[in-house]
């Protein structure tokens, strides 16, 4: 199967190594990919999984923080084991960022995680990359709920809107509302400090 447009089939990946952001938009799945791992071919499942990798990753992190790989693989657990009763392989996306959000915020809770250690970071591994404002953020993600963090990490990073934040978490449009206001001042007071 040919790779989806402006993807090659073993090129790089988006990441530090290729100079791309990990951020922006959702990862290009082709429909009959999912097709394929659901039918059990394993070369699919694999591409699937390396093909969504990038995204969940960056979720799970975000929400998880220290625990965002436990979280990731969760997800990828949970994706493989239930994939047969996706109804819309075109809805792959947003049913993997379901149970990302979902792993992330049940991994965190079982962690309550610690401020993240500025010297247990190894300083010689990523170039171009300030240390210290990823600390500061790390550390400051850190001391918010892991429902504050999500609700946090999908509308500022993913761009969801507060009723979309809603419907992936299964809470009212207020409570996305009151609880984003709340992460984002939060957030603000352990930033400036």
């Amino acid at each position: 199967m040919p790779p989806p447009p402006g993807r090659s089939a073993g090129g790089p990946r988006a990441g530090p190594e290729s100079g791309e952001p990990l951020a922006g938009p959702a990862p290009l799945v082709g429909v009959e990919l999912v097709r394929a791992a659901r039918r059990g071919d394993a070369a699919a499942m694999d591409a699937l999984v390396r093909e969504l990798m990038p995204y969940v990753g960056r979720v799970c992190g975000a929400i998880a923080l220290d625990r965002g790989d436990d979280a990731m693989q969760e997800t990828f657990v949970a994706v493989l084991r239930n994939l047969h009763g996706l109804r819309e392989p075109a809805a792959v996306h947003g049913w993997v960022r379901r149970i990302a959000v979902r792993e992330a915020i049940r991994v965190a809770r079982a962690a309550r995680t610690e401020v993240l250690d500025p010297g247990a970071l190894d300083r010689g591994a990523a170039p171009a990359v300030d240390l210290d404002a990823v600390v500061d953020v790390r550390s400051a993600l850190a001391g918010l709920s892991p429902e504050h963090r999500a609700v946090l990490v999908l509308r500022e990073v993913d761009g969801l809107s507060e009723a979309e934040v809603a419907g992936l978490l299964g809470v009212a449009e207020g409570t996305v509302k009151s609880r984003l206001h709340r992460a984002r001042a939060a957030f603000a007071r352990r930033w400036a400090r």
